[in-house]
């Protein structure tokens, strides 16, 4: 168990210039998710010299991406959007919030984004779903790389611990049943095969980052892809695992850091990850209330093995929701690679 203080990250902390002074440029680096956990990693290191790659989930099937997924039969824009976002290094900010933007109004347009829109739109001109991708990064000045982990459309399913199936990725993310009920197992229906593209960056990849994210609806519809495990076990890089700051209710009730990753390892192996990143600065009692109004809890760190290598230290951002800080994952991350 390592802390950050241990590892002398204050010289990094303070100047961190020192990345583009003895790091390659170009190293090759996988952020493996969805939501707002790769949002977090990403726009953090896209201020270095490395070649980022976001490995997408492509399991959301709720809102605006359920909507046009069941009325177009497209694969699910919403954490597609964000990855753009994140990766996004347009002068022109208004074109982020362009993509961002969600109508409020009008009978058929009222919930829908602006973004998932476009990528609807570019998919029908262009044929395809990673040629929509494509144009999107153009539009965007991407840094980098988007990829759906799988281009299979399927669904996400979880066993309850009183054997209900719970099936849908926003049925799991917003529980209509017993969220007090444990999840011991997900699955996807029909099996998905992974994107040959995704397949090919995590092979090739320097390191290899997967989360922060939901466990079971961001996190596990990528491990869970056939051909993902082949994937991460051929690659050489340096695999990383950052666990959540909170829990959710409906998902990971009760779990602490041992928990998370006891699940991850459950699917890609034991012996598969590097370096476990684990956020020990607790939030006050001010920023906590809400989230003891949604049954989420702070993660404390259970009781970790000696491999994966856990990274302790204060990962939390300085205000706001509590979540992981940008700038502060970015230069650990760099700091192992």
């Amino acid at each position: 168990m390592v802390t950050l203080e241990l590892v002398e990250l204050s010289t990094w902390v303070r100047f961190p210039y020192i990345s583009h002074l003895f790091m390659k440029p170009n190293k090759k680096i996988v952020v493996v998710g969805g939501g707002t956990g790769v949002f977090a990693v990403l726009s953090g290191l896209k201020k270095y010299p490395v070649h980022l790659t976001a490995v997408v989930t492509m399991a959301d099937d709720g809102g605006s991406t359920g909507l046009l997924r069941e009325e177009f039969g497209i694969l699910p824009p919403g954490d597609i959007r964000r990855a753009l976002i994140a990766l996004s290094n347009s002068d022109n900010k208004i074109l982020s919030e362009l993509f961002n933007y969600r109508f409020k109004e009008g009978s058929g347009l009222r919930g829908h984004s602006f973004g998932n829109l476009m990528l609807t739109a570019l998919e029908r001109i262009t044929g395809s779903f990673s040629a929509a991708i494509c144009e999107a990064e153009k539009i965007l000045s991407v840094q980098g790389n988007v990829l759906p982990v799988t281009l299979s459309t399927s669904r996400l399913v979880a066993k309850l611990q009183n054997d209900k199936l719970i099936k849908g990725e926003t049925n799991i993310d917003i529980p209509t049943h017993d969220g007090r009920l444990k999840i011991i197992d997900v699955w996807l229906e029909p099996v998905a095969k992974i994107n040959q593209l995704a397949a090919r960056a995590i092979r090739e990849a320097d390191v290899i980052v997967i989360g922060p994210g939901d466990l079971y609806t961001s996190i596990m519809p990528n491990l869970l892809v056939t051909g993902f495990k082949e994937a991460l076990h051929a690659s050489r890089a340096k695999k990383i695992y950052a666990v959540n700051i909170m829990t959710k209710f409906g998902e990971t009730n009760h779990f602490n850091a041992e928990d998370f990753l006891r699940v991850v390892m459950k699917v890609i192996g034991e012996d598969t990850l590097d370096y476990v990143l684990i956020n020990t600065k607790k939030p006050n009692l001010a920023r906590l209330k809400k989230y003891a109004e949604e049954r989420a809890e702070f993660v404390e760190l259970g009781k970790l093995p000696d491999k994966p290598l856990p990274i302790l230290g204060d990962f939390l951002r300085g205000k706001g929701f509590l979540r992981h800080d940008p700038d502060k994952l970015a230069k650990t991350i760099l700091f192992l690679l």
